[in-house]
């Protein structure tokens, strides 16, 4: 089998062998972009800026992530403008992976496209299969979270610290828990009141 097919197996959802040699090698190259940015200074502004555009498939404007970075591959993630992400952002990007505008992710998040057959055998054989995961616009995940693979979140949705979201989210709800589960509506009062009974300032919500 031709490289150009597994690559096309990679993002068909149906099941590959992963330890192809030509795959690897491609993968390894990929990677070294990644080992580049982590290795750049807090100073190399500029320099990472070029970086986050050759590592990924798309990357907006103004897409800030703090090192280090993990991807198995960068290539295959698809970023849009105004993205923050915190400390060890994990990418397993082995298909598509689609993150929104204006997302923001916090420490240690994992989003994960790639995984593996329940029955060992094929797993003994480096078969695995991939599922995109996307993210919607004006998303935040909370620490330590994890989306699994063919997971959506909706846009202008929170998942809370700590979740592990094996199903779909819908648009602007808050979700939490593992697994993650929709706890509430976000709601004109979320606009009114930032966190519990503390107001948002006047001219704040003048600003919008």
């Amino acid at each position: 089998m031709s490289l150009k097919d597994i690559l096309a197996e990679m993002r068909s959802g149906e099941l590959y062998r992963c330890d192809d040699p030509e795959l690897l090698a491609l993968q390894t190259a990929a990677l070294e972009k990644v080992y580049d940015f982590n290795a750049t200074r807090p100073s190399q502004s500029e320099e990472r800026k070029k970086l986050i555009k050759d590592i990924f498939a798309e990357a907006g404007e103004n897409c800030y992530i703090e090192p280090p970075l993990h991807a198995n591959w960068g290539c295959f993630t698809h970023v849009g403008k105004n993205f923050y992400a915190n400390f060890n952002l994990t990418l397993v990007d082995d298909t598509d992976i689609y993150i929104g505008d204006n997302v923001l992710i916090g420490p240690n998040v994992v989003l994960d496209a790639g995984t593996h057959p329940v029955a060992p055998e094929y797993r003994a054989m480096q078969y695995q299969y991939n599922l995109s995961v996307r993210i919607g616009d004006n998303v935040w995940i909370g620490a330590n979270s994890v989306v699994l693979p063919g997971v959506t979140v909706g846009s202008g949705s929170i998942i809370g610290a700590g979740s592990v979201v094996t199903k779909d989210i819908p648009e602007n709800v808050i979700a939490a828990g593992a697994p993650c589960k929709v706890l509430r509506e976000i709601t004109a009062r979320d606009r009114d009141f930032y966190d519990k009974n503390r107001p948002v300032p006047d001219r704040i919500k003048e600003s919008i």
